[in-house]
């Protein structure tokens, strides 16, 4: 098959692994360059996985020097701007770890310089691609339970990270709620226009920043989603794709994390004058995917290429979700309710 995709790894960190396996495995795919600031790390990862392509400390002479017209960017989230500008630049598309960027302003410069040189940059969003979301989904979107008015989601965990997380001054929200924010846009199909946020650090929190986060955003579509989160919460864990309940007009869709989507609606038969009705139990229906989490995103960025179209995380939507993050970072840090669409405005100014 013809080589169709001359790709750079930009970071050859432990995540990098999985997004070479990847295009390993595509037979119109060829790694023609890795690149890290450690010049080990990039000649390790190239033993590692039987490469013989050359290996760069700069983004821009790998490029130059290879001829790569796409870039895997694995690099820390300080790096996804220069990385991301400096590949869309020379021509190339470009697929990312998330987070888009570290700032509105730097997300904003990724998705204009995208648009303006017509060249592809999509965020690595992995929890999209679960067959149990995907069918949590559906349940909601086919109209089972009616229009929905509340979306909310838990997510407790007591992850025991040491390093850099528990120096950070906002662990959860910077470092993990862009993963439930983004389903959240997923789930509902809808887009953020105000979040309040109040963050703390309670009690016996091993974090010296705050680990834990109460948001509430108004969506797009008329429904509010609230997330609970903490990462210091010892005991009855949820699961790391959080806990989901969707109320609607006609009943509930639930779904834990872990096992399969349901929901309960109001039976079809007359309740008239019951005090609580009686619901019926519906099932979600079981999608079926060839690939899971990174693996299927990446075959969705690919696919996109290959159709000349947008990816489903491509950086102009993905915006959204990272908005969300730092919109709410916006909202704990003044104690006031931010109307997102206004305050990206003036950020871009």
């Amino acid at each position: 098959m013809t080589i169709k995709h001359r790709v750079v790894v930009a970071g050859c960190g432990s995540m990098a692994n999985t997004w070479v396996d990847y295009a390993l495995s595509r037979e119109d795919t060829e790694i023609v360059g890795l690149v890290d600031i450690r010049p080990e790390s990039a000649e390790a990862m190239a033993e590692r996985k039987g490469l013989r392509c050359p290996a760069f400390t700069d983004v821009k002479e790998a490029i130059t020097s290879t001829g790569a017209n796409l870039v895997f960017d694995v690099t820390i989230p300080s790096s996804h701007h220069s990385v991301g500008i400096a590949a869309l630049e020379l021509g190339c598309h470009v697929f990312a770890e998330k987070p888009l960027a570290e700032s509105m302003q730097d997300c904003l410069d990724i998705v204009h310089t995208a648009k303006r040189t017509g060249r592809t940059h999509a965020v690595m969003q992995n929890r999209r691609y679960d067959p149990r979301i995907r069918a949590f989904r559906n349940l909601i979107a086919e109209g089972t339970i009616g229009r929905p008015g509340f979306i909310g989601a838990d997510f407790f965990l007591g992850p025991h990270f040491g390093g850099f997380r528990e120096a950070m001054a906002s662990p959860l929200l910077v470092d993990m709620a862009i993963h439930t924010f983004d389903q959240a846009r997923f789930i509902s199909g809808a887009d953020p226009l105000t979040v309040y946020c109040h963050e703390f650090n309670p009690p016996g929190s091993w974090y010296a920043g705050n680990a834990m986060a109460i948001c509430i955003f108004e969506m797009s579509d008329g429904s509010v989603f609230d997330y609970r989160g903490s990462w210091c919460a010892e005991g009855a864990p949820t699961s790391w794709e959080a806990a989901w309940r969707v109320t609607g007009e006609r009943g509930t869709a639930m779904w834990d994390g872990q096992g399969e989507p349901f929901a309960e609606v109001v039976a079809d038969k007359d309740q008239t004058g019951k005090f609580v009705r009686d619901y019926e139990r519906i099932s979600g229906k079981t999608v079926e995917m060839k690939h899971t989490f990174h693996h299927g995103c990446l075959d969705e960025m690919f696919a996109a290429l290959d159709e000349n179209r947008k990816p489903e995380t491509d950086c102009s939507d993905n915006l959204y979700s990272m908005a969300m993050v730092l919109a709410a970072l916006e909202s704990a840090k003044t104690g006031n309710k931010v109307r997102i669409a206004e305050w990206m405005n003036a950020v871009h100014r």
